[in-house]
């Protein structure tokens, strides 16, 4: 079984994002839900997957009340407590909302912290945080191929049922409670319809005016097609599974343009359609003297031309990405005519500074890897711009791939 140490700290620098697999209230139209999932998951056979459903009978004790998170099954078994009054991340009873994946409560702060890290992932691929109560420690991370969740001991132990951690961690290849055709596990209740639970969770409490995609059904999953503008992320858009090399091979496309001066919105429409525009300032080492302002007015008017028709229900991302050239006039113009603030995301390895950049995206989750800079970082770091060369094109990849990652939960990518 798979497992992995993450830290238990929420000031990750560098962390990337991801979201879900099947959804059980929305099936194919014409298979059952127990073969969509073996379908979506070919690598998942009946006989090499072990499930856990059944809650442990262990019998609790009313003269001794538990305390902190035991509460939750003493609550629901002993004083009969609906699920729903209880914070399922912490077992408060002081619950504000309902937590959008499984049936129970969440708290404000549990809120705050679950929304936070709802689109980070680490360099593996997966989530950096429990999918249910968003703590770090050792994680259980699901074997679906197309899953990229985590699970800690103390959640599987409290709500699935005593002792469950040890089973998982005995099983050869386990799948998660979101991606297991059976809907509940012990206390573990999977909300229906739980991805526009998390849509509508998302955009209704999120700090951002900026509204998420609902994501994607494995089986309802597409190839990206992607346009790039000024710099080439064909070997980012390859190590993230979403192109695969040679024709007819099923996987997304790519449509690099390097000089956008002569474009048309005729010329777009012909390239298109596109779920993904990405664009950036002067790339490092290039001779271009146009200045950095230029990059982000044909980013944006390049954009208008590949936005998808208002009655297009597929997902549409957009991410523009600045190498520390813009002034503080040029961020506000930025800002103004993509309508969102920038994330500034930082690579630090140690205590050097191996890449910086501002990012303006729709991409969700970004905001979560936002890390400010001082007046002296900033002024440090645009001093290194001056000597930056091609070779730093590796470390922009990295900060481009964390940026891409929670895309996985809208197309389909090859492992």
């Amino acid at each position: 079984m798979g497992s992995r140490e993450t830290p238990s700290s929420f000031s990750k620098t560098l962390e990337t994002l991801d979201l879900e697999t099947s959804d059980s209230s929305s099936p194919d139209a014409d298979s059952p839900l127990e073969e969509q999932w073996l379908k979506s998951s070919p690598a998942l056979k009946e006989d090499n997957v072990d499930m856990v459903l059944e809650d442990c009978k262990e019998p609790l004790s009313p003269s001794s009340p538990p305390t902190g998170r035991e509460m939750i099954r003493y609550e629901v078994k002993v004083n009969r407590r609906s699920i729903e009054d209880i914070c399922l991340c912490c077992g408060t009873l002081q619950v504000y909302t309902q937590h959008p994946l499984f049936e129970g409560g969440i708290c404000a702060p549990c809120k705050d912290k679950f929304l936070e890290s709802l689109f980070l992932y680490d360099d593996d691929g997966h989530q950096s945080y429990c999918t249910i109560c968003c703590s770090g420690g050792t994680l259980f991370i699901c074997e679906s191929p197309d899953c990229t969740r985590c699970y800690c001991f103390e959640c599987v132990d409290i709500l699935v049922g005593p002792g469950t951690s040890e089973r998982i961690n005995a099983m050869a290849c386990w799948v998660c409670f979101l991606c297991l055709p059976f809907s509940r596990s012990g206390l573990l209740q999977r909300r229906k319809r739980w991805r526009h639970q998390l849509k509508a969770f998302h955009d209704q409490e999120g700090a951002g005016p900026m509204e998420i995609y609902k994501t994607v059904s494995t089986w309802k999953r597409q190839p990206v097609r992607v346009l790039s503008l000024f710099g080439n992320i064909d070997k980012v858009l390859k190590s993230l599974g979403f192109l695969e090399s040679g024709s007819g091979s099923g996987g997304g496309t790519l449509k690099y343009v390097e000089d956008v001066t002569n474009v048309v919105r005729r010329d777009v429409e012909k390239w298109g359609p596109f779920d993904l525009v990405y664009g950036s300032t002067q790339p490092l080492g290039s001779s271009c003297d146009r200045c950095p302002g230029w990059y982000m007015f044909q980013f944006h008017r390049i954009l208008q031309y590949a936005l998808p028709r208002q009655e297009s229900q597929r997902p549409f991302f957009w991410i523009f990405m600045d190498n520390l050239l813009m002034t503080e006039d040029d961020q506000e113009t930025t800002a103004r005519f993509l309508q969102t603030e920038a994330v500034t995301l930082q690579d630090v390895r140690g205590r050097d500074y191996q890449n910086v950049m501002r990012v303006w995206s729709n991409i969700p989750g970004l905001k979560s890897k936002h890390v400010p800079l001082t007046p002296k970082e900033e002024e440090y770091l645009q001093a290194q711009v001056r000597t930056r060369s091609k070779l730093d094109a590796q470390k922009v990849d990295l900060l481009v791939k964390n940026c891409l990652l929670p895309l996985r939960e809208y197309f389909k990518y090859f492992s």
